[in-house]
């Protein structure tokens, strides 16, 4: 992704429009080429202007290599002057739960699995409420559904409830992640110190780019975060502002100052943990906090509750038993119908109805490519399902007044 030029830059080939020999651009501006032999002193005249070289830049992407997309140049990225291209790219792990985000999973697999190395993707026989349920994810490795990806798959079982998670749900909560990290890289051989990790919630997809540019670009800072586009039921449904979350950093900093634990990479700042500055003493490197995004420059998606109505009804009596009130406890919320009317009109469990900007499907983010790709595939989380039905509604409502 990043190759020497035959004039010798390293330009990012998804990010470069044209190479540019010469500081004042005469040796190419994408003209053809002369059969005209130029003098001696014409050769050693280019020859003294050529004192750099340099790549042109598409839309979207900066840096002298091109290999800095947006959503890094416009984030409080503090290093932005200290990038520079590596020759060997980092690996990257992805570390997830899963339950029932299937179509999510699947979108993930196909936008990232090129980036990705390893997706460490924990499953239990347990919901997070601590019923038992059946391990649907280990089912569809094993008849073939992810065979495009299943080499790049390490699949961690978690067999047992945590002790007290029925009583206070974040316990369980926690104990997934912490499952999921301590053990899926107990297991895995050959794990480097600057390999990247990344820890996301099954409703959570980063975007390629932005995890491209993690492997190729050294003197970023950690931990790091995401700005991600906020969505709920559908991306059809956009929430203001962005979901920012602490979610990476280098395996040598998991593991020596988070203890090897994805929950505290989310949840605990790293100046409260005991052991950063030995960290800091012994690579050399400060920590400081970043995430890649902004306010206006989106770096990844975050789709709630992003299931058909069945599916939304699963994830009510499977959730666990905390982030009160739990809604899976009433009937009422339960049904079917109540649901597609939550999905129709944006609304919340609570009985809120907020006021969302306009989305598009045609705008920068609105969703990961692989969904609009296939558009009729994932319709019912492209775009409101029930949306002629609440106008029919509305019109119905003027008509009588």
């Amino acid at each position: 992704a990043l190759p020497i030029s035959r004039a010798g830059a390293v330009c990012f080939k998804h990010g470069t429009k044209r190479e540019v020999r010469s500081m004042t651009g005469s040796a190419e501006e994408g003209r053809g080429p002369s059969n005209r032999q130029p003098t001696r002193r014409a050769q050693a005249r280019q020859g003294r202007r050529r004192r750099w070289v340099g790549c042109v830049c598409r839309p979207g992407w900066h840096g002298p290599s091109c290999g800095v997309p947006t959503l890094v140049q416009y984030s409080n990225l503090p290093t932005k002057d200290r990038l520079s291209p590596r020759r060997v790219p980092r690996r990257l792990i992805n570390a997830i739960n899963i339950n029932h985000e299937f179509d999510l999973l699947n979108v993930r697999f196909h936008e990232l699995g090129d980036v990705v190395d390893v997706f460490m993707v924990c499953e239990s026989n347990f919901t997070a409420y601590g019923d038992p349920k059946p391990l649907l994810f280990l089912e569809m490795l094993r008849n073939g559904t992810y065979d495009q990806i299943r080499h790049k798959v390490l699949y961690v079982f978690l067999d047992h409830f945590p002790s007290g998670g029925r009583q206070d749900g974040w316990i369980a909560d926690d104990y997934l992640r912490t499952f999921l990290t301590r053990d899926g890289l107990r297991r895995m051989v050959g794990v480097r110190a600057d390999d990247i990790f990344v820890i996301n919630d099954a409703d959570e997809i980063p975007a390629r780019d932005g995890l491209l540019f993690l492997k190729l670009f050294d003197g970023w800072t950690e931990p790091f975060g995401f700005h991600l586009r906020k969505s709920l039921y559908g991306f059809f449904w956009k929430q203001p502002g962005t979901l920012e979350v602490v979610a990476g950093c280098t395996v040598g900093m998991l593991r020596s100052v988070y203890e090897g634990d994805g929950i505290k990479l989310r949840r605990r700042e790293y100046y409260l943990m005991p052991s950063f500055r030995q960290y800091e003493n012994a690579t050399g490197h400060i920590l400081v906090q970043w995430s890649l995004g902004s306010a206006l420059h989106f770096a990844g998606w975050h789709c709630s509750w992003c299931f058909t109505p069945e599916g939304i009804r699963h994830k009510l009596v499977s959730a666990q038993n905390g982030d009160f009130p739990r809604w899976g406890n009433y009937q009422e919320k339960r049904e079917l119908s109540y649901i597609r009317e939550l999905i129709q009109t944006g609304g919340w469990f609570d009985g809120t109805l907020q006021e969302y900007p306009p989305a598009d499907p045609k705008e920068q983010m609105y969703a990961p490519k692989y969904l609009l790709k296939n558009f009729d595939k994932y319709r019912y989380i492209l775009e409101n399902p029930y949306r002629n039905e609440g106008a029919e509604s509305r019109d119905l409502m003027a008509s009588n007044g």
